[in-house]
């Protein structure tokens, strides 16, 4: 595996995505599909012109590797490896003009993420963990991800990105971890896992993800220090309920919380 040219793929993918985005975004005529016949899932021509300029890139530098995108769906591979996609992860923000959503991207193998990004185009920060990598840039520079070290839930910040999290049964388990939180905060989509690896968030919790959202937060999480697992404490790089936590005792003391729901 040829970690350098892995991470200067996935530098150029963001960048690609990030020339494709921007001319979209708070765009007055912007206007928005639904994949859903009920309920509202956006999708706009940006989420799809991003996910075409990142397949471009890989296509020309890497046309071995398998990829996973939100909006093209699987394309197979031969090498072992593959992309993971969401060309914008928070369209709902997207389309809303608020600066929270961002481009995810990773690279796994058989047992999940070994590198990912998370980049949010419109504020110039992007935050890489994987392959003894964990750093962020942007306006203000580079500097290291390290997760925080808060130990109680007492204390913690807690961030999810919609108040009903998922079935009534999970937004009950979520509810019953923010009635014990110092701060709960809503709707931040990744940007929330970004936080998180900075040392700014000590908690995220969701459910109902897909493979797409959270295996680049995952992988930039893990390597700040963090853990990411299900409610179960097991594997979540598939999607499903998922628990990020800034440190063991965190993620204890939420688990034994999150786990009793149906």
């Amino acid at each position: 595996m040829d970690q350098q040219d892995i991470i200067d793929t996935a530098h150029e993918m963001a960048d690609a995505a990030r020339a494709a985005i921007l001319p979209y975004f708070r765009a007055r005529d912007l206007s928005a599909d639904n994949k859903l016949a009920e309920g509202f899932d956006p999708v706009t021509v940006a989420d799809r012109a991003a996910e075409e300029a990142m397949r471009a890139v890989l296509a020309r530098r890497r046309p071995a590797d398998a990829i996973l995108g939100e909006e093209f769906g699987a394309q197979d591979g031969t090498s072992g490896l593959t992309w993971v996609l969401d060309p914008i992860d928070g369209t709902r923000a997207f389309i809303a003009g608020t600066p929270t959503w961002g481009v995810l991207i990773a690279v796994s193998d058989a047992s999940g993420p070994v590198y990912g990004i998370v980049d949010q185009p419109y504020i110039g920060e992007r935050f890489e963990g994987g392959f003894g990598l964990a750093r962020a840039t942007g306006p203000q520079g580079s500097w290291p991800l390290k997760t925080g070290g808060t130990q109680t839930l007492s204390e913690a910040i807690l961030f999810t990105t919609f108040p009903e999290v998922g079935s009534q049964a999970e937004g009950a388990a979520f509810h019953a971890v923010a009635a014990q939180a110092k701060l709960t905060r809503y709707g931040m989509d990744c940007y929330a896992y970004a936080l998180l690896a900075s040392g700014h968030v000590d908690l995220v919790i969701e459910a109902g993800l897909q493979s797409y959202d959270i295996q680049g937060p995952m992988a930039v999480v893990q390597a700040a220090g963090g853990i990411v697992t299900d409610w179960t404490g097991g594997p979540v790089h598939m999607g499903g309920r998922v628990i990020a936590a800034a440190n063991p005792s965190l993620h204890a003391a939420a688990l034994a919380i999150l786990s009793e729901a149906e």
